[in-house]
């Protein structure tokens, strides 16, 4: 084989594997963020405050409320009033007791979302740091690694054929 084959052959096999990871990455760009979904037609979180570096909001959810597939960048959490939850991301679904008074320094999330699974309204203060953005090539390779084989789905949630999201934890 000659050298210009060689090279020839190593950029299309660098290309195969570059363009999947592309395609990955405009997913996970689409991933919505939090004060922009919505549930039963109303947005659960009210922006109280936001300039360039923070974005401060109240979310609000209800017994059975849902607050959809959504990123954050990395932010702080004060629990004003708590009850049962059960949370979706890239590590799967697992059921949370949510306690009033609790704060949490949390790093930037790829996506996840939130059920109110408990018999009380779950509150919460939200301060998101804006200078600590999810990472697109991050979120990018997290997919890639989760979904394997499938094929994401428009928004950069879970892709096809992976869990869906919602479903009950029991």
């Amino acid at each position: 084989m000659t050298t210009k084959s060689r090279i020839v052959l190593a950029v299309a096999a660098g290309a195969m594997l570059v363009l999947p990871v592309t395609r990955f990455v405009a997913m996970a760009a689409d991933v919505p963020n939090a004060l922009a979904v919505e549930w039963a037609g109303e947005k659960p979180c009210e922006k109280l405050f936001e300039d360039n570096q923070t974005r401060v909001a109240r979310c609000t959810f209800a017994k059975g409320a849902m607050h959809l597939c959504h990123s954050h960048p990395s932010y702080f959490s004060y629990v004003l009033s708590g009850g049962q939850a059960q949370v979706q991301d890239e590590k799967g679904i697992r059921k949370i007791d949510v306690i009033a008074g609790t704060f949490t320094d949390i790093p930037p999330i790829q996506w996840h979302e939130l059920s109110n699974i408990g018999e009380t309204t779950l509150q919460y203060l939200v301060v998101e740091k804006k200078y600590q953005p999810v990472a697109t090539a991050v979120r990018s390779f997290v997919r890639l690694t989760r979904s394997r084989d499938l094929a994401p789905s428009k928004d950069g949630c879970p892709p096809n054929g992976a869990p869906p999201l919602s479903a009950p934890l029991f």
